[in-house]
């Protein structure tokens, strides 16, 4: 705020204290409402009853406001009232930038309209009027901007704790049409399931740095990304770690998940994981356990970061389920485990989509060494990585030796 501004009484403009030619406040009320309708956008969209009732009144009352201040009088009825027009506001969803541009709007044209009963000998007044019009100014737009804000943290708040409930309800297979009214979230018939790993980011090892302050804020970019780019539709629980995410089937197609998660990895500034399932709405907790055990299957082989489908993956995720089949697969890999290198060469040949120059120049050997270890391979196992049965075989034992070490460890 502006210190030191002159006394009112001082500001005389035609011989007349400057806030007289403001005094018919209902006739300039009209007038500035319907300025306001014919150049600020979202009043030109609101319905007349609108504009002629609360804005009308809102307005009178900045006017009254500014009168006061200009007369150097107490304002804190008509700032409260200012606050509470600004509450109401934000509640209806109307842009603060478009309501700052209203009250800066109405005091140009209120200061316009001194200026115009202004004569040469009023020039000194003038600097004086204009740091009060600012000084006015700063009053509304802190008592606007305060209430508009904490209004939006509670209406904020309060749909995030609806959405949370929703979500939470349709996990569970607790879903209501009355959930959904409270939380003014439509629910689909069908969803994408996410299920969504996030690793740490670099900085929570940084040991100058608080781990849990870099977790949370990780956290936000990822959930201000989901928010931004899915607005109302993604219905999501999740951690610094992870979770599920709910995605409309018919908003969302296959390629356009691809490029969310990638999107989702971006603003999160992680590589993230994640797998998706297709549900009815009625089968929602079911796919969402099948999401997860499809997410650890992927990270336990340690495959890309990226979305996995389920139908890509079902061969592994069978191979995933104990079992005895799970243990005698696991032990055909026993023979190599004097040999890591050997074990190395085989995840790396896999890795590589079956290529063996790609595979020899990951390993940093010659294609021939690749050979020669896929031979021992043979030898020791009984089963030929270069032939299609025996890769069949090799790679399915080397999903199921990744759970069967879980299962040793106490996982599923």
């Amino acid at each position: 705020m502006i210190e030191n501004a002159p006394a009112t009484a001082d500001l005389l403009v035609s011989g007349r204290p400057a806030s007289a030619h403001l005094r018919d406040v209902r006739t300039l009320a009209r007038r500035l409402v319907g300025h306001f309708a014919d150049n600020v956008v979202p009043c030109g969209t609101l319905p007349g009853d609108a504009l002629s009732g609360e804005i009308t009144v809102v307005t009178r009352i900045c006017l009254e406001l500014a009168l006061d201040l200009l007369d150097g009088r107490e304002t804190a009825d008509k700032t409260e009232r200012v606050q509470e027009a600004a509450a109401d506001w934000a509640r209806e969803g109307i842009p603060i930038d478009a309501i700052h541009n209203a009250v800066h709007e109405g005091l140009r044209i209120g200061f316009d309209l001194i200026v115009a009963k202004a004569g040469a000998q009023d020039s000194p007044a003038m600097v004086d009027l204009a740091r009060k019009f600012m000084e006015i100014q700063d009053r509304i737009t802190r008592a606007v901007s305060a209430a508009y804000v904490r209004e939006l943290k509670s209406v904020v708040s309060e749909h995030h704790t609806a959405v949370h409930t929703l979500t939470s309800a349709l996990l569970g297979g607790r879903s209501t049409s009355t959930m959904a009214r409270e939380s003014a979230v439509a629910i689909a018939d069908s969803y994408h399931v996410l299920a969504l790993a996030v690793p740490p980011h670099r900085d929570e090892h940084n040991i100058a740095l608080d781990a849990q302050v870099v977790a949370r804020r990780k956290l936000r970019r990822l959930q201000a990304a989901l928010a931004d780019r899915c607005g109302g539709d993604a219905l999501a629980l999740l951690s610094v770690d992870g979770g599920t995410v709910l995605l409309p089937t018919d908003r969302y197609t296959e390629q356009a998940l691809d490029t969310l998660v990638d999107q989702l990895a971006a603003a999160a500034q992680v590589p993230l994981v994640a797998t998706t399932v297709r549900a009815a709405r009625e089968t929602i907790p079911h796919a969402t356990d099948q999401a997860h055990e499809l997410l650890d299957v992927v990270q336990r082989l340690g495959w890309p970061h990226r979305l996995h489908r389920f139908d890509d993956l079902v061969l592994e995720y069978q191979l995933a389920r104990p079992g005895p089949a799970r243990t005698v697969l696991a032990a055909a890999l026993e023979p190599l485990d004097e040999q890591p290198d050997l074990l190395q060469t085989l995840r790396t040949y896999i890795a590589k989509d079956l290529n063996r120059q790609r595979t020899a120049r990951a390993l940093h050997v010659h294609a021939n060494t690749v050979d020669h270890r896929f031979r021992r391979i043979g030898q020791l196992t009984g089963f030929d990585p270069g032939q299609a049965h025996g890769l069949w075989y090799l790679r399915s034992a080397l999903i199921a030796r990744a759970f069967e070490a879980g299962a040793a460890a106490g996982d599923t």
